[in-house]
This record gives structure tokens, C-alpha cells and sequence, in this order.
């Protein structure tokens, strides 16, 4: 499993990311995308209308690493964020039986830092999956 109980069950409370790519010339790109968590693969699933065609799933052909945030605001009084980023390697494939039909650009998750999700955790968590 990739991501704890925790971050899956912080995930499918959230509609937007962004999604971090690398041009062919080193321009980084980040945009707003919607996703999904594929249990069955351990990846997020990026979908979205006319995805082959958008300059994010085009960069992947030159770079295929990748970062993923969501966060959100849980309060502004007490000052009180959460979020996760998720960096790994990204590929295109084609979902039949996610969230999205088609195109989608399913990132593998290398290393995961969260904040704010986990009650027990002090701070910022990373860790590397192997």
C-alpha cells in the first residue's frame, strides 16, 4: 500500500490537486487537475476533458517525474492546514473502471510528505516507498 489509511481516507474528502510537471526545455508547469486514489494500483489516477491533448501529459514523453499536492484549509483561527504531496514517476495509460474513462495520467508514488493529517504526527512526515 502506498498511501496510509489516513491519506486515502484525507484524499477522497478532496475534488482538486495540482499536478507538477517538467517541460522538455526544464519549464516547470503546475496545474489544478482532478484525481482519484486507484486502490487497485497504488496510484493517483489524473483525469480530465482532452487530457492527451494538454501540455501536462505531453511533458511526460521528456520527463516523467512528477509532484502531486492537495491541501486545504482546515481553520484560519487557530492557524490549522493539512495536505499531502506526492512525488514520483508518472505515466499515460487509459482507465476503463476508475473514476475517469480514457486518458489519465497515473502518478507512482517514490516519496510522500504529509502535514496535519495524522492526529499523532508533530508536524511535517515523509517517508520513501519503496
Amino acid at each position: 500500500m502506498s498511501l496510509t489509511d489516513l491519506e486515502r481516507e484525507y484524499l477522497s474528502t478532496q475534488r482538486l490537486g495540482r499536478l507538477a510537471t517538467v517541460g522538455p526545455k526544464g519549464d516547470p508547469q503546475n496545474n489544478p487537475v482532478g484525481f482519484a486514489y486507484n486502490a487497485e494500483t497504488g496510484t493517483i489516477d489524473i483525469g480530465g476533458w482532452n487530457l492527451a491533448e494538454s501540455r501536462k501529459y505531453r511533458n511526460l514523453r521528456h520527463n516523467d517525474q512528477v509532484a502531486f499536492v492537495v491541501d486545504d484549509l482546515v481553520s484560519v483561527n487557530p492557524w490549522r492546514v493539512r495536505g499531502i504531496e506526492i512525488r514520483g514517476r508518472a505515466e499515460t495509460a487509459v482507465a476503463e473502471d476508475s473514476r475517469f474513462s480514457g486518458d489519465v495520467i497515473r502518478v507512482h508514488p517514490h516519496t510522500v510528505f504529509s502535514w496535519g493529517i495524522d492526529p499523532a504526527a508533530d508536524g511535517m512526515t515523509k517517508r520513501t516507498i519503496e
